[in-house]
């Protein structure tokens, strides 16, 4: 017959805990130790990898993956889960909104006359909308605004504004269709893609309809 004895429990019991170590673990940010970002604003679970460099006052939003050898600079506004690869360099008046991909050795920049020792400037805003791409490359001339969810090929030019969903190539790039929230080309004339979304034309690019 088996024994119903028990062990005595000694001491107190220990409480149970609620927190989720794994969500605790995402949420926080991972600054990589040759990386410089004191003074910047970074948010949780945020990624920043090696000799980064990011100025004071920089703002990066959550759960972005910063790649190795990034420069921002301090008047740099960064959204939530932004991809920025190795190289690229983000200089006063970049604003990236959420969910943007930039492409390694993307080129931004913030001066039409730049000068050595220029004391007085103007620098204008670049802005790239949500869900835009930035290809490997690409050159983004200052002042311009890349649209809603727009692809920058790799290598292009940019000198004039992107249109929302547009697909744009070349130097200087030109529109050379339209792309998908999902990333695919839009190949018939309905606008339609085979990951079921569709879209119209308007006056700044495309919309969703479905």
């Amino acid at each position: 017959m088996a024994s119903t004895d028990t062990a005595p429990h000694s001491g107190r019991r220990k409480p149970l805990s609620t927190r989720n170590k794994r969500a605790d673990k995402i949420q926080k940010k991972q600054i990589h130790p040759s990386a410089q970002t004191e003074g910047a604003i970074i948010g949780s679970g945020t990624r920043v990898w090696q000799f980064c460099i990011i100025l004071p006052h920089a703002r990066i939003g959550c759960d972005c993956n910063i790649c190795a050898h990034v420069l921002i600079e301090s008047d740099v506004a960064i959204g939530d889960r932004v991809t920025i690869k190795s190289g690229v360099q983000l200089w006063d008046g970049t604003r990236i909104e959420d969910d943007v991909f930039i492409g390694p050795n993307a080129t931004f920049t913030n001066d039409r006359a730049p000068r050595s020792r220029k004391t007085r400037r103007h620098l204008l805003v670049t802005r790239v909308q949500r869900y835009a791409t930035i290809g490997a490359n690409a050159t983004i001339l200052p002042g311009l605004g890349i649209g809603k969810a727009a692809m920058v090929s790799a290598g292009a030019v940019v000198t004039r504004d992107v249109p929302d969903y547009a697909l744009v190539i070349g130097n200087p790039a030109r529109r050379k269709g339209w792309v998908c929230l999902c990333g695919e080309t839009l190949r018939d004339a309905a606008l339609s893609c085979q990951c079921g979304k569709r879209y119209e034309r308007r006056a700044r690019g495309l919309i969703p309809v479905s």
